[in-house]
């Protein structure tokens, strides 16, 4: 069986570099923060171009950290793509303030700008992009109308690492970018892990009193805080995969264009890659009319495939107070009764590459 992904080929791969930086971390005890988390941070801060980084537990606390730092609260309101993994909205939640729904463009499966304005009220206070699936989101147009209504922007970079909008890396884009590196990220974790950025010194500054217990002198605490510090074994895993995402990225790159290209069955719709967008395929998504039945031919054939995202954000049970219902975000809708992911892993053969190709080219709705 193909997996969807299979994370024990790089592990075997770098299984000596890997495991000397987790013996590295457990000689010098440095667990919960410290020295390799640090070190980890500095290296991706380099990498992005941005100013600053700081490593966090994970991809929803960075969101909810964010939040925080642009003093977002109770009675705001943030706008969110419908078309994201739920922890988007989480950020949102977590910080008191309200998720507000946007539907995702027809052709790149991002938020639409087109249809934020309407959702601005004068509650709102910041308009969350998500580069899902590893392809940028029109960050130029949503800047536009954050600049016209005076909105913060952030950025759920959760699975664009190494991706690029107009030449720039994601995560260096808006006031705050947000991270994961949960196993199967472009650049991931060996367990959980997380990332905020920004060229502001400010909410770098506020967010690592916020995630280390509310302090900067240990057992003097200035505010209520949290227990987010990324883990020093955490911190040591990145900075050896850190070295090789760029390569990775490339692999992902040559196998998603196969896909783009060579797939032609036009029981299948895909998305669209702008040209001033430097994608990291992060998941190779299509639309297909019945997308459990091409699950099932898949694995009758040899090869997993799965669903991401089957419920939009908007109407999960989590958020019926809301008072959303189905029609409200259509596009959103559309893909996710729809949607299929096709197995795509830099340690994926070219042959199985094309075993993927050739049975999406002679399935039959």
């Amino acid at each position: 069986m193909l997996k969807r992904i299979d994370l024990s080929r790089d592990f075997h791969r770098h299984k000596e570099e890997f495991m000397a930086a987790i013996e590295a971390v457990c000689e010098e005890t440095a667990f919960s923060g410290g020295k390799y988390a640090d070190r980890f941070a500095e290296e991706f801060a380099k990498y992005l171009g941005v100013k600053y980084a700081t490593g966090v537990n994970n991809g929803t606390s960075a969101l909810h950290l964010a939040m925080l730092a642009l003093g977002i609260g109770p009675g705001d309101e943030v706008i969110v793509p419908a078309n994201t993994y739920i922890a988007t909205a989480w950020g949102v939640t977590y910080s008191g303030a309200t998720p507000v729904f946007v539907d995702c463009t027809p052709d790149t499966w991002q938020i639409d700008p087109s249809k934020i304005e309407e959702k601005i009220t004068d509650r709102t206070k910041a308009i969350i992009g998500v580069h899902l699936y590893g392809q940028p989101f029109d960050f130029a147009a949503v800047k536009a109308i954050a600049d016209r209504h005076g909105l913060f922007t952030v950025e759920d970079c959760a699975q664009a690492a190494g991706a690029e909008f107009e030449g720039i890396k994601t995560g260096n884009l808006a006031d705050i970018g947000c991270f994961s590196f949960y196993p199967g990220k472009n650049l991931y974790a060996f367990g959980e892990g997380g990332a905020v950025t920004s060229n502001n010194e400010e909410y770098i500054d506020k967010i690592n009193v916020l995630k280390n217990q509310g302090c900067r002198v240990r057992y003097y605490h200035e505010v209520v805080g949290y227990n987010m510090r990324l883990e020093g074994v955490q911190g040591a895993v990145l900075s050896v995969g850190l070295k090789y995402l760029d390569g990775w990225n490339s692999r992902r790159r040559q196998i998603g264009k196969r896909y783009d290209a060579q797939i032609t069955n036009p029981v299948f719709r895909k998305i669209a890659h702008p040209l001033n967008t430097r994608p990291v395929y992060h998941l190779y998504e299509v639309q297909v009319p019945d997308p459990e039945d091409f699950l099932n031919y898949m694995a009758e054939h040899g090869v997993e495939c799965n669903r991401h995202y089957p419920v939009p954000c908007h109407l999960q049970e989590a958020y019926r107070s809301l008072g959303y219902h189905e029609g409200d975000c259509p596009e959103a809708e559309k893909l996710a009764s729809h949607c299929a992911t096709l197995p795509l892993f830099p340690e994926m053969t070219d042959e199985e590459a094309e075993l993927v190709i050739r049975l999406c080219n002679e399935y039959r709705a």
